[in-house]
């Protein structure tokens, strides 16, 4: 198993002091995967520094990961703007190093979509990119199937992988 012990593992709902860690997560890691703001990746978002308020909307949340008190990931799910109505988008997953190999992309992922059915969404939607390769290996191995184009108005241009699962 792994030397991380759950109890220092921490999954709870954004609140507004996170907002500078998730940013600062989500920048590492991006920058890590070469996913940058001019080919339309999450970095580019304006609402990047403001995910609280981003999320705090409804049939949206937004979860972060502390290890040790420390903000080292996290990832949500909101209405997929200019989607259908039952649809909903999984995003912003993001995890920093320390947080990879123990489980917890899969158990938010699984949160996050238990939480978009209990609001009513049908089906959930997801963009990501095929450089990364364990987070599309992630994704197909919780039930989300390849779709042939991309689906709402996400305005993430560089994106090429876009999936699909019923909840």
């Amino acid at each position: 198993m792994h030397n991380t012990a759950s109890s220092d593992l921490l999954v709870r709902l954004i609140e507004p002091a996170d907002n500078p860690a998730i940013a600062s997560v989500i920048r590492q890691v991006s920058a890590e995967f070469g996913l940058t703001a001019d080919k339309g990746f999450t970095v580019a978002d304006p609402d990047l520094d403001r995910l609280y308020e981003l999320y705090n909307r409804p049939n949206s949340a937004y979860w972060v990961i502390e290890l040790n008190g420390e903000i080292l990931g996290g990832g949500g799910v909101a209405p997929l703007q200019g989607g259908e109505a039952d649809v909903c988008e999984l995003q912003k997953m993001y995890f920093m190093p320390a947080l990879r190999g123990l489980g917890m992309a899969k158990a938010l992922a699984l949160r996050a979509m238990g939480h978009a059915r209990g609001l009513g969404f049908k089906r959930c939607y997801l963009e990501t990119t095929a450089s990364l390769t364990r987070a599309v290996r992630l994704y197909e191995h919780l039930g989300f199937q390849h779709i042939d184009g991309p689906m709402g108005n996400t305005g993430h241009v560089d994106c090429e992988v876009t999936m699909l699962r019923s909840l």
